[in-house]
């Protein structure tokens, strides 16, 4: 990567809507791109093992140069965010749930959070419901399956159809006016979640605030701007394969090296 690049991981290419919003608030910095797809889902792995693969990708990135870290995964974060910043000597920035905002906008006194059955057993997540959900009702929906039918199938196909069917009717039945997409691929498919929910009722996506909080650490580290708004992306997986994943989500084509941390 070029020196002094912030760092986004992801186990896949999810991950991608959260650099879409860095890029967006931080047009000038370098980023470099890591979609760990050898092991992608992480939502399939063990707390243990997505710890100590998420250790040694931070160190990694480190020795490459990079100035700060993204976690834009929220199992990622779940299992290895605490890890990683007591090894780490880097700024890190760490995507999880939004419970606390969704607290403070629901009318309805329900929340509902779409996310991958390990985010939603972990002890992170278990703590961001006891401390930001007050005397809110928290319907947590695991989606096992739906990130990879993203990846694997594209946002608009038949499997994701039929996963979102299912996922998605609980949270409307029992009358959740905030849903919180817990998942970086779940943006994606944004427009077809709200299609099987009532009207009015707010999708929440905490890119927007993951880039608010970098821009405010980079500048607290004295490490904003210095960059040409260059981007590199990498994966641990097939390069070419990533790379006809990327062009047909991020809407134009990027190069894809392979690189195992």
């Amino acid at each position: 990567m070029n020196p002094n690049s912030v760092a986004v991981f992801d186990s896949g290419l999810g991950g991608l809507t959260v650099l879409h919003a860095l890029r967006a608030r931080l047009p000038h910095e370098d980023y470099f791109y890591f979609a760990d797809t050898r092991f992608l889902p992480y939502g399939d792995r063990s707390e243990a093992f997505i710890r100590e693969r998420g250790l040694r990708i931070a160190e990694a990135l480190a020795e490459r140069g990079a100035k700060a870290l993204v976690i834009a995964c929220n199992t990622a974060t779940a299992a290895a965010a605490e890890a990683i910043r007591a090894a780490a000597a880097l700024p890190i920035v760490a995507l999880e749930p939004g419970v606390k905002p969704a607290a403070a906008l629901t009318r309805s006194g329900v929340i509902g959070v779409l996310a991958t059955t390990r985010t939603l057993d972990s002890s992170r997540f278990q703590r961001l419901v006891t401390d930001h959900a007050g005397p809110h009702r928290v319907l947590a929906q695991a989606c096992p399956g739906l990130a990879e039918a993203i990846e694997t199938h594209g946002p608009d196909s038949p499997p994701v159809e039929r996963l979102l069917d299912a996922f998605v009717a609980p949270l409307a039945d029992a009358g959740a006016d905030v849903v919180v997409l817990g998942c970086t691929h779940y943006p994606w498919v944004a427009g077809m979640i709200a299609a099987r929910l009532p009207a009015g009722v707010t999708l929440l996506d905490t890119g927007e605030a993951v880039a608010r909080q970098l821009e405010r650490r980079l500048s607290a580290a004295g490490l904003l701007g210095g960059g040409a708004g260059q981007l590199r992306v990498a994966s641990s997986g097939a390069p070419a394969q990533v790379a006809a994943t990327v062009a047909r989500l991020w809407g134009t084509k990027l190069p894809v090296e392979h690189w195992e941390p």
